[in-house]
């Protein structure tokens, strides 16, 4: 068995963390903008968006075809079950996060942009619908946030404090 994954899902991992930086940017950065630039911004945000549901989507399915490679030396079974629970919370996250934009997006009832094309939309808004909708996706990216960090935090901690190859078998392979 191999001790690193594969080149597909290594390159996912990255570009979804490219991605991810770049949503939460487009949005945490905004207010630095004018105004007239905010249609180009949240395109940008919701364009990352549904690129990072595909990818997730996509890394889920390899995921399930491929098994990881090992951990070595391998962890006791409750730090194997933590990283297991750590990471089915990424994957619902960030497939949850998508799916409660695009419907928000789509039920505000006017046009809308993604990868610089107009998206479908209701025929009216429903404003109420939106109102909760952003309410969760607000919850749920700051929630991202701690998840990322939770995410790095233990990766660093398998390679500096318990070094085992954790981080080494999602990093690129040297040429």
């Amino acid at each position: 068995m191999n001790d690193k994954y594969s080149r597909l899902q290594i390159a996912i991992h990255w570009l979804v963390f490219l991605l991810v930086v770049v949503a939460y940017a487009a949005m945490e950065l905004r207010g630095f903008f004018p105004r007239s630039d905010r249609p180009m911004i949240n395109m940008v945000h919701v364009s990352c968006g549904m690129s990072i549901l595909v990818l997730m989507v996509a890394r889920l399915l390899v995921r399930l075809k491929r098994p990881a490679p090992p951990i070595i030396p391998k962890p006791k079974p409750m730090m194997t079950g933590m990283a297991h629970l750590g990471h089915l919370c990424i994957y619902l996250l960030f497939i949850a996060l998508p799916l409660i934009g695009l419907v928000m997006m789509y039920n505000r009832g006017n046009p809308w942009m993604a990868f610089g094309l107009v998206m479908p939309h209701a025929a009216e808004g429903n404003f109420d619908l939106v109102d909760t909708l952003k309410q969760y996706h607000i919850l749920l990216a700051n929630i991202g946030y701690w998840l990322i960090g939770l995410h790095a935090l233990a990766a660093l901690a398998h390679h500096y404090w318990w070094k085992d190859n954790t981080l080494l078998r999602m990093m690129p392979r040297k040429r």
